[in-house]
This record gives C-alpha cells, sequence and structure tokens, in this order.
C-alpha cells in the first residue's frame, strides 16, 4: 500500500497493492495493522453503501457531536471526492482537496472525523463504500452548500443533480462554531 501525500493534514489517499492476471484481480479493501501505521486506529463501527448516476453530486455533509471518520472507495465507475477542513481552530480551515476516485485506480482515501465530505459521479452509475468510525445520526448532520464561492471547489459538474436537502445547505461562513464538528470530539491522528 502506498500513501500518496494530501495539503490538508490527516487526510490520506492510499494506493493499495492490487494483484492482477488473467483471472481478474485481488486487493485487500481494509486490514486493521496497516492502518493503525499511517495512523487510523479508531473503531470502525458501520459501513454504507451508495449508487449515484452520472451528475449527482452528494455534499458536503459532516456530523457535529459525533463527527466521522470514513475510510472511502469506489468499487463501480468514477467520481470527484471532495473533503473540506471544517475543524475550528485548524490552520487550513476552510480549505479543501479533492481527489478521483475510480474502480480501476482502486485508491481509499481517508477523511478524518472533522471533515465535510461530498463526492460527484463521472461515469454512468458509480457505487461508493465507506467504513465509518461513529454512526450516522441525521439529527446531529451538518453541511455546506457544494458551490459556496468562498471554497470555490472546482467541481467537474456545472448543474449537478441534488437532493432537496444539499439545495439547502448553508455557506460555510455564514455557520456559527456550534453549527461546526465539536473539537473535543474530533479525534487527531
Amino acid at each position: 500500500m502506498i500513501d500518496i501525500e494530501t495539503p490538508l493534514e490527516g487526510v490520506l489517499l492510499f494506493e493499495p497493492t492490487v494483484y492482477v492476471d488473467e483471472r481478474g484481480f485481488f486487493l485487500e479493501r481494509f486490514h486493521a495493522s496497516r492502518y493503525r501505521e499511517y495512523g487510523i486506529d479508531l473503531p470502525f463501527v458501520q459501513d454504507n453503501h451508495s449508487r449515484s448516476v452520472k451528475g449527482t453530486l452528494r455534499g458536503l455533509h459532516f456530523q457535529k457531536r459525533s463527527p466521522q471518520g470514513k475510510l472511502v472507495e469506489v468499487v463501480q465507475g468514477r467520481v470527484f471526492d471532495v473533503v473540506v477542513d471544517v475543524r475550528p481552530g485548524s490552520t487550513t480551515f476552510g480549505q479543501w482537496h479533492g481527489v478521483e476516485l475510480s474502480d480501476e485506480n482502486h485508491y481509499q482515501l481517508w477523511v478524518p472525523p472533522g471533515f465535510a465530505h461530498g463526492f460527484c459521479a463521472l461515469s454512468e452509475n458509480a457505487d461508493l463504500l465507506y467504513k465509518c468510525t461513529a454512526y450516522y445520526d441525521s439529527e446531529d448532520e451538518g453541511g455546506i452548500a457544494w458551490n459556496d464561492p468562498d471554497l470555490d471547489i472546482t467541481w467537474p459538474v456545472d448543474d449537478p443533480l441534488l437532493s432537496a436537502k444539499d439545495e439547502l445547505l448553508p455557506n460555510l461562513s455564514t455557520l456559527e462554531e456550534e453549527d461546526l464538528p465539536l473539537p473535543s470530539m474530533i479525534v487527531v491522528q
């Protein structure tokens, strides 16, 4: 497994070792001791699977009182995956990083607790799997508008398919500190 640096502290991109032959391929999706070597030592308590059609944009989401760490990968298709640092007091607060995840590159993205996460489907269909370090709680969810002008994220779509909830998300600058992940609940990696 290769660790590819990102500009946001704690956000890690992994390129797993893939064994390919005429039968197909094999890779280890998760191996606790290997991830522990990179500081990912939180228990994973929930696995999620989402399927999106081309042009769908989901996000940017986070949880406030029980922030989730997420290990994200695409098992079918391609997405442009984005993380935004929303940790109050962080030196990279409000900065974002995007990367293409696909069933061809097999990259995995570690999104630490305290970051907003979103993605846009680039292929006709895209299936994402992500392991989470905290249970989803709809009452605890927060979010940021995908097109927040202060973030200036270079999404690969101009008019994405959005959920009704995501259409109403606010800009980061309008959020109060209590609307962001609780600093004492963020486990530093």
